[in-house]
């Protein structure tokens, strides 16, 4: 294994020098601090980490560094919703209403969880305004289990496709914890986190609050001047058209985006103890970069690693394939395609393999495999881009694939 080209630290394979050469190139000029690790057929090729995980104290990104990961979290709860699919403890073609018999009010019985998980049940957004803390809170679970149980559907479930950028979460825990009777954060750690040596958790606890690094959203000025170059130069760009959504108080992208509401503090919000603390399985889970590509490993292996079959090769081999694709996604207002809960991004955006699949994360944080190459890879930061797509993390992608074409 190579060193770490300045100023990044770590090590990785000299086949991968392009992807280290990158890093180290965005993280002298683009990051506060970040890190990067991919594994190649069960080993590690690239481990990768730099700058700084707090401004204002000068403490230095290490090796084991995490941070919120956002909506990367969706993917972890996608898979522990596979591997209860896999021991026969869901059907993904029932009804939700099987589990959770509440769910059926309000014209959502024959919702199945397929439907569900693939962004196709109309249920991208919830009327009732709920407050953030609502879903920080146990004492105030109640509310949002109304808001969720009286949901109408925003369009006939299975015929469309909008991102649950919010809701997925909330529905699919809820899903998860009924259908198998224990917690998603506990049940993620105890068969995918401590079996593979991977640092990510849903439900963080104070015994990591040393190593989690502080966010960098946008500033609100940047991002305007920002948007306002996008529009002269791309007005058909998808951020241009969320945001000329967003400005409607009834469309369903305000509604996706802004409930439950974080008042003031926006996605700085998402920097509290408390967030990190909950399950919230559509943006709390932390990890390290490491953290992870380790998780994704057996899923960029045909299901095992290391000796140990974690998910049947027959139940993951469905996930290479779109089960849903939409042109203009209702809500994220570009093409996207998802698979049970996973997503599979327009061929080219994180990679030239169709079956890849993971999920990214507001800001830039990605967790992805590709069973074709035998890749996991996982990246994470603190400072937010505001795009729906980094540039940061598609550029790693690219000098990824010049590495094993």
């Amino acid at each position: 294994m190579e060193t770490a080209p300045s100023p990044a630290q770590g090590t990785y394979d000299r086949a991968f020098a392009p992807l280290a050469a990158r890093f180290a190139r965005q993280l002298e000029t683009e990051e506060v601090g970040a890190s990067l690790c991919v594994y190649q057929r069960g080993r590690c090729v690239v481990d990768l980490w730099g700058g700084l995980s707090n401004v204002e104290t000068a403490a230095p990104w290490r090796e084991d560094t995490r941070v919120l990961v956002f909506s990367v979290t969706k993917g972890l709860a996608a898979m522990a919703m596979l591997l209860l699919a896999d021991r026969g403890r869901l059907e993904l073609d029932a009804p939700v209403a099987h589990y959770w018999p509440a769910f059926a009010k309000a014209g959502k019985a024959a919702i199945t969880v397929r439907t569900l998980l693939n962004h196709r049940a109309g249920l991208a957004a919830l009327d009732k305004r709920l407050e953030f803390v609502d879903c920080l809170l146990p004492e105030r679970h109640a509310l949002l289990l109304d808001a969720m149980e009286s949901q109408v559907p925003w369009w006939e479930p299975g015929t469309a496709q909008g991102y649950h950028a919010v809701t997925y979460g909330m529905f699919v825990r809820e899903l998860f914890e009924r259908a198998s009777g224990e917690r998603i954060g506990a049940f993620l750690r105890r068969e995918i986190f401590d079996p593979l040596g991977s640092d990510a958790r849903l439900g963080t606890g104070p015994e990591e609050d040393h190593r989690v690094a502080e966010l960098y959203p946008p500033k609100l000025a940047d991002r305007a001047v920002a948007m306002a170059k996008l529009l002269v130069r791309d007005p058909r760009a998808p951020e241009i058209a969320i945001a000329r959504n967003i400005a409607s108080r009834r469309s369903l992208v305000r509604q996706a985006f802004d409930n439950p509401s974080t008042g003031t503090k926006a996605i700085a919000a998402y920097g509290d103890v408390r967030v990190r603390r909950a399950e919230l399985a559509w943006a709390s889970a932390t990890a390290s970069a490491r953290g992870i590509a380790r998780a994704y490993l057996p899923f960029s292996q045909g299901g095992s690693q290391d000796g140990r079959t974690y998910v049947k090769a027959s139940t993951l081999a469905p996930v290479y394939e779109r089960q849903s694709f939409a042109a203009r996604d209702r809500v994220l207002q570009k093409p996207l395609g998802w698979s049970q809960g996973f997503l599979k991004e327009d061929e080219g955006v994180f990679g030239p393999t169709r079956e890849a699949f993971g999920h990214a994360g507001l800001g830039g944080a990605l967790g992805w495999c590709d069973p074709v190459h035998h890749l996991s890879f996982g990246y994470v930061m603190n400072k937010l881009d505001w795009r729906v797509r980094s540039p940061r993390a598609l550029a790693l992608c690219a000098a990824l694939y010049e590495c094993v074409r």
